[in-house]
């Protein structure tokens, strides 16, 4: 199912059922982060948990780019860290990022998924068994397919999952291969996202996939 959502003004609307969120990007995806994290309130409380594309060779900014625009704290995620509420944690370079039933980060260096790593696929699957229907998954702007298998496995938990309007996106493949899964709940144009984001916990849900 694809739908419209029409966010609350107030925030007041995030849910307790929600537990956690999960995104995935790539080209263009730093920019877009900027735009959906700058527009979260500071009493956001859902930690949300992020894997961006970044070449292996480089050391990761994300953190400190992405603390500039956002309320809430940005951290890289470091193996056995645990997930906290309200807080905003990023994959560093050439470490798939996975998350324990104990709630806590694994870092791994296993083979690449999809040619990449970190892979947004496996971050989704790890954090579809562990929350389930309390998650959210949002795969933005790229230049792949990574994270359209784990948004299946999200929406079989009985998730949410979110796709980036690909007319928004920088990268098309990325988003128009998460909507061709049939699995995605919505579809947003990039400003619309954070918005759609503080007020989920409103949105009807199921696990059937077209």
């Amino acid at each position: 199912m694809v739908a419209c959502f029409q966010a609350a003004s107030d925030g007041s609307s995030q849910s307790s059922r929600l537990r956690a969120i999960v995104m995935g990007c790539s080209a263009g995806g730093i920019d877009a982060l900027r735009i959906i994290l700058a527009g979260l309130p500071t009493d956001f409380v859902l930690p949300i948990v992020i894997v961006s594309h970044i070449a292996a060779s480089v050391k990761s900014l994300l953190p400190e780019i992405l603390t500039v625009v956002c309320k809430i704290p940005v951290l890289e995620a470091m193996e056995r860290c645990p997930v906290e509420p309200g807080h905003v944690y990023v994959a560093p370079p050439s470490y798939h990022l996975l998350i324990e039933p104990d709630r806590t980060f694994a870092l791994s260096v296993d083979n690449k998924v999809c040619n990449v790593r970190p892979a947004i696929d496996l971050l989704f699957y790890s954090a579809a068994d562990l929350y389930g229907d309390g998650l959210i998954g949002v795969v933005l702007t790229g230049a792949n397919n990574d994270g359209s298998s784990g948004l299946i496995a999200i929406k079989r938990a009985g998730g949410l999952t979110v796709a980036q309007d690909p007319e928004t996106a920088v990268a098309r493949t990325m988003p128009e291969a998460a909507i061709a899964t049939g699995c995605v709940d919505v579809v947003l144009p990039l400003t619309a996202i954070a918005g759609f984001l503080v007020s989920a916990g409103s949105f009807p849900r199921n696990k059937d996939i077209a």
